[in-house]
C-alpha cells in the first residue's frame, strides 16, 4: 500500500540537491513518485526495485525522474527521510493533545501501530537502509530517540514522570514501540492498538513514575 501523506515543503526538501520542484504540478509528480517508489522497494526490495518501475508505478516519464532524482540510491534515500517525516507527522498531533506524558506515549503508540497497518512497506524499506544507505538508518532513528528524549525531559521537568529520565529511556520506549508496530501492525492484527497502547501506558506509569 502506497503512502499517501503529502507535504510540499518536505516534498521539495527531499529531491536530490538542484532538482526541488518550483511549481505544484512539479511537487505532485515528485510526491507521485515517492509513494511509487514507496511500493516498488517495498515489493520487491532495493536491489530488484527499478527506476521503470518506480515511473510506471507513478504513472510519469522516466525523464521526469531524473528531473528530480539523481539515481535509485538517491530517491532511497529520500524516501526514508520521507517516510520518518510522515511517522512524525501522523504521530505528533496525538501526542500534543494527550493531557500528561504517560498519556502522550500511549496515544503515540496507538497512532503508530495504525499507521504501521496502512503502510507496512515501511519496515522492509527502514530495514534495508541498514545496508543501502546506513547514514539515512541510523538518523532515522537517532532523530526520533532524540524526540523522545526531548518529551520525556520537558515531561520530567513539569513532575510529570521520575526526574533522572535520560536517553536510555528513550531508546527503550523507541525499541518497544518499533518491535510491537512490527507484531501487531505488520505481522499480525489480532489485538487492537489501543489495547497493545493500554498495557504499554501501564507499564510505563510503572516504570515511569514521579519519586
Amino acid at each position: 500500500m502506497t503512502a499517501t501523506v503529502a507535504s510540499n515543503d518536505r516534498g521539495s526538501a527531499i529531491a536530490s540537491e538542484g532538482k526541488q520542484p518550483r511549481t505544484a504540478r512539479g511537487q505532485r509528480t515528485l510526491r507521485a513518485i515517492l509513494d511509487a517508489a514507496a511500493a516498488e522497494f517495498g515489493e520487491k526490495g532495493f536491489h530488484d526495485g527499478s527506476i521503470s518501475g518506480i515511473t510506471r508505478r507513478a504513472g510519469v516519464a522516466l525523464g521526469s525522474f531524473y528531473t528530480y532524482f539523481d539515481s535509485k540510491d538517491a530517491v532511497f534515500r529520500a524516501l526514508v527521510r520521507d517516510m520518518s517525516d510522515q511517522v512524525r507527522e501522523h504521530v505528533a498531533p496525538s501526542i500534543r493533545a494527550a493531557p500528561e506524558q504517560i498519556a502522550a506515549e500511549r496515544a503515540g503508540l496507538q497512532t503508530f501501530i495504525e499507521f504501521v497497518r496502512d503502510h507496512k512497506e515501511i519496515y522492509r524499506i527502514i530495514d534495508e537502509a541498514e545496508f543501502v544507505d546506513p547514514d539515512s538508518f541510523r538518523t532515522h532513528y537517532t532523530t526520533t530517540a532524540d524526540r523522545i528524549a526531548a518529551r520525556l525531559k520537558a515531561a520530567a521537568g513539569r513532575g510529570e514522570i521520575r526526574a533522572d529520565v535520560d536517553e536510555v529511556h528513550a531508546w527503550a520506549i523507541m525499541g518497544m514501540n518499533v518491535f510491537l508496530g512490527l507484531r501487531y501492525g505488520v505481522w499480525e492484527a489480532d489485538r487492537t492498538p489501543q489495547a497493545v497502547a493500554d498495557t504499554v501506558a501501564a507499564m510505563l506509569a510503572r516504570g515511569l513514575a514521579a519519586d
